[in-house]
């Protein structure tokens, strides 16, 4: 199995998906209650749904860059604001963290090897 796109809540589609195409994704999908986008890399997906009630979402959706300090500098250079600037993380990954219009949390980092490789590796299944 590969997985097929994760779907956040937004709670306003204009404003969320100008969001995203800001940050450097393309739209692929465009309708007033949903939306898809292509990452710049790797042809995964990601979408957006319009909800009408409030929500919270605890879900944080992390995308991945080798050059996280270069992007993150410039996004701030587009207006783009970080609750966490980049930093080295105990679990060997470099990640910063920011939120959507719509308080969705957004990571970006950049693991390398130790994304599938991490040291404490373990290989269960069925």
């Amino acid at each position: 199995m590969n997985l097929n796109q994760v779907t956040l809540p937004v709670n306003d589609m204009e404003k969320a998906a100008g969001f995203y195409r800001k940050m450097g994704f393309l739209q692929i999908v465009d309708t007033p209650h949903y939306a898809r986008f292509e990452c710049p890399e790797g042809g995964s997906t990601f979408s957006l749904s319009l909800e009408d009630e409030a929500f919270s979402n605890k879900t944080t959706i992390y995308f991945e860059h080798q050059a996280l300090d270069e992007l993150v500098e410039q996004l701030i250079a587009k207006g783009f604001e970080f609750s966490q600037m980049p930093q080295d993380m105990s679990f060997l990954w470099r990640e910063a963290i920011l939120f959507d219009p719509s308080g969705n949390k957004i990571k970006l980092y950049w693991a390398g090897e130790n994304r599938l490789n991490p040291p404490w590796r373990v290989e269960k299944s069925g």
